[in-house]
């Protein structure tokens, strides 16, 4: 059973759609190491590992790299870090809006692959029928 306010892998694999494997990797490359174990040695998360690994699993359909989603987490966390001062505040802030700008870059170039697929379907659609047609 665990411990008030955690959560074991399976509930967070439901919770995230992400494999018992997938989360076990992210834990040991760094990205998302559970809070907590039990007695037994089970890992342990809480709402925040979870929400952390939510974001990890956004990462992915924008194809962002391990290392550029360590380097994002890192500076969230750094940003959120009561002893971080003004001047790394500012820095991180300028960091992550490199990272907001090269999500709506990936998100453009999603929504354009999106719109050649769509076509390509449609375009499929009508050669069917006209072939149909003919027949």
């Amino acid at each position: 059973m665990p411990e008030a306010g955690h959560m074991q892998i399976g509930e967070v694999a439901e919770r995230t759609g992400l494999s018992l494997r997938t989360i076990r990797y992210y834990g040991e490359v760094g990205l998302v190491e559970p809070s907590a174990r039990s007695r037994g040695g089970f890992r342990l998360y809480t709402e925040e590992d979870v929400d952390r690994l939510q974001l990890v699993k956004r990462t992915k359909p924008l194809d962002f790299s391990l290392e550029e989603t360590r380097e994002l987490l890192e500076a969230l966390d750094r940003l959120n870090a009561a002893e971080t001062g003004q001047e790394e505040r500012e820095a991180l802030s300028g960091r992550l809006d490199a990272f907001e700008a090269a999500i709506v870059a990936r998100c453009e170039a999603l929504r354009d692959q999106l719109s050649m697929a769509e076509e390509f379907g449609e375009r499929l659609r009508e050669q069917r029928a006209r072939s149909n047609a003919a027949t």
